[in-house]
């Protein structure tokens, strides 16, 4: 299996380590990536073949994958679409609508579209992935097993639910670590040293992921389990209530998702 990356940035950095460390072939990897010091760091950190241009990398490919900011998927796409043949061209980026894709390479079909998010970079990822129609049950699996090598995949019927996929996992990261800071400052304003309100915060979380995960009740269930009568966590979460959190962090993931469908209108403009 062949498989040529247009630009080499953190995400294209991430599934290459995740399919080397899943074993497969470095010689079916190229990378397409302009900026010299990026592309001389992927092709020695991974050894993998780093080219300048779209017309450095082989004719022939299974699946190629746009890796590139949504800004400059255009001059990418089109940079790309003399050469495409039979391959299936995958999108990461956030926006970028398939239709549009489509156009900027000349009316290819052979089109899916997806959203990971950081913890891909540690194998830890949760990728929504929309695949269009026309794909074959093949290729469709080459998504899907491109992708796994950095987490789980979540296929969407739809390519409008990609934009609630941006808005839910695809920032997400960054609402986890926007309430491990305040975990910490509190911690610290209560008098734990800064590694101490670390260790703290950052366990609680990871180990109450885990037990999510691992658990057949909601999460609404869990909290209950946690939340004594009269106690610590009832008083915490009844200021929480009191400020109207839930409804604030409700209303932000709704905000992230329009901007999703901003970007996907704005970028596909002429």
């Amino acid at each position: 299996m062949k498989v040529i990356f247009i630009g080499g940035g953190n995400m294209a950095q991430a599934i290459i380590g995740g399919l080397l460390r899943k074993g497969f072939d470095r010689t079916g990897i190229t990378v397409v990536e302009p900026y010299a010091n990026t592309r001389t760091r992927v092709g020695e950190q991974f050894q993998v073949r780093a080219v300048a241009t779209s017309d450095e990398a082989p004719r022939l490919a299974d699946l190629v994958v746009m890796a590139v900011k949504p800004q400059q998927m255009r001059e990418a796409a089109q940079a790309l679409a003399p050469r495409l043949t039979g391959e299936l061209v995958l999108s990461i980026a956030a926006g970028t609508r398939l239709v549009d894709l489509g156009r900027w390479l000349g009316g290819h079909e052979l089109l899916a579209r997806c959203m990971p998010n950081t913890p891909a970079l540690i194998g830890e990822g949760v990728t929504g992935l929309y695949v269009s129609p026309k794909v074959t049950v093949d290729k469709r699996r080459l998504a899907v097993q491109i992708l796994e090598a950095v987490g789980e995949v979540v296929e969407v019927a739809e390519e409008s639910l990609l934009d609630p996929v941006t808005a839910i996992s695809g920032s997400g990261p960054a609402y986890v670590f926007y309430f491990l800071e305040a975990m910490q400052q509190a911690a610290t304003e209560l008098g734990l040293t800064p590694e101490q309100a670390r260790v703290l915060s950052i366990k609680t979380f990871t180990g109450a992921a885990r037990l999510a995960a691992n658990s057949t009740e909601d999460a609404a269930t869990l909290r209950a389990k946690v939340t004594s009568k009269g106690g610590t966590t009832e008083r915490a979460l009844a200021q929480m209530a009191d400020d109207k959190v839930k409804d604030a962090i409700v209303r932000a993931l709704k905000a992230a998702n329009a901007r999703a469908i901003e970007m996907g209108e704005q970028l596909g403009k002429d």
